[in-house]
């Protein structure tokens, strides 16, 4: 089983949940910026929340699905379809073989995720099938896709997979077929201007009560100078009311740090594994998909939250992908699925 890459897209890679465990040694987690998607993405196949997907960005990719294959499509909305007909996200789609999948520009959003029952029988580095572009490891050489790349697929189906396969295989009277139920979730795509909410930072006293307020009241906008690694913010200039040496220590995803130019940096999956630039917040992590989906030009208006308001909202984020496992078993289980 393999999927052929016939156009790769601005920027198509391998990503899982990340190379977890060895940033004391330097190595970065990487994985997929937008993991919500991801981790929906690979439930709906009935995989591991943590298998590897395809993660495209702002373009989308054609792929040849070269045996009979069941997918899902979440995240921003790159428009895929086969043939003339579009494939609507956040559901399981039986993909028959030779079908063509074609992805184009994102109408909303900026990354989306492609999940494959079995997922891709990749070899892992380090326990992870990331593809970290810097350092070339992962995913396929380490490197974003290619035309004429071929991705192995894995033969391994879960009970969740098989059980769908087989039902779709039989309705599937086009190329493909989807049912016509959907997961709902609570993430919404971000507009021109997003809210963003965050904590205080480390180093967030440190800063003039002038640039306390600039932070929270004024907009920034997303420049192009920014990638994996982080969203650098254009708008108002911050500054603290010290000059004293901050000592490096270790960054997470979402810390947004304050170098000497005074314009922040929001560190994502590729971020470095410790920093030396003045921490002023730290996004909360329930607000990490919707940032993932944000592209250069898009504004954010940064918002404060309480520790316990952020601890609320993720453990409210990590009930509604219970849920959405318990309807996918739900759907699995009765007579005649939708």
């Amino acid at each position: 089983m393999s999927i052929k890459v016939l156009r790769p897209g601005l920027l198509t890679t391998l990503q899982d949940l990340g190379r977890v465990g060895y940033q004391k040694y330097g190595v970065i987690v990487s994985g997929a910026m937008d993991p919500y998607s991801l981790r929906i993405a690979n439930l709906l196949v009935g995989n591991r929340e943590d298998t590897a997907c395809l993660e495209m960005t702002m373009q989308g990719a054609t792929l040849e699905v070269e045996q009979d294959t069941l997918m899902a499509i979440t995240g921003g909305q790159l428009t895929p379809s086969i043939g003339n007909y579009q494939i609507p996200l956040w559901r399981p789609v039986f993909v028959k073989r030779g079908s063509v999948i074609r992805f184009g520009n994102c109408a909303s959003g900026c990354r989306t995720y492609v999940a494959v029952a079995g997922g891709f029988d990749i070899l892992p580095v380090m326990g992870s099938q990331s593809t970290y572009l810097r350092a070339k490891i992962g995913g396929l050489d380490g490197r974003a896709l290619q035309e004429g790349d071929v991705l192995p697929v894995s033969k391994e189906l879960s009970d969740h997979a098989k059980f769908f396969m087989n039902l779709f295989k039989e309705k599937a009277e086009k190329s493909f077929y989807l049912p016509d139920w959907r997961v709902r979730t609570s993430v919404t795509l971000p507009n021109k201007e997003t809210v963003i909410r965050v904590l205080p930072g480390t180093h967030y006293d440190t800063f003039t009560e002038e640039s306390k307020e600039r932070f929270y009241n004024d907009a920034f906008q997303i420049s192009p100078q920014s990638d994996r690694m982080g969203y650098r913010l254009d708008g108002s200039e911050l500054a603290r009311s010290e000059a004293s040496e901050v000592v490096s220590e270790a960054v997470a995803l979402g810390t947004v740090q304050v170098p000497a130019d005074g314009n922040p940096i929001i560190l994502l999956a590729d971020r470095q594994t410790t920093g030396g630039y003045p921490r002023i917040a730290q996004v909360i992590s329930v607000d990490i998909p919707k940032l993932a989906q944000m592209k250069p030009g898009d504004s954010i208006q940064f918002s404060e939250v309480t520790l316990e308001e952020a601890q609320q909202l993720y453990m409210e984020r990590e009930s509604e992908l219970k849920e959405i496992k318990m309807g996918l078993y739900v759907k699995r289980h009765e007579k005649t699925p939708s």
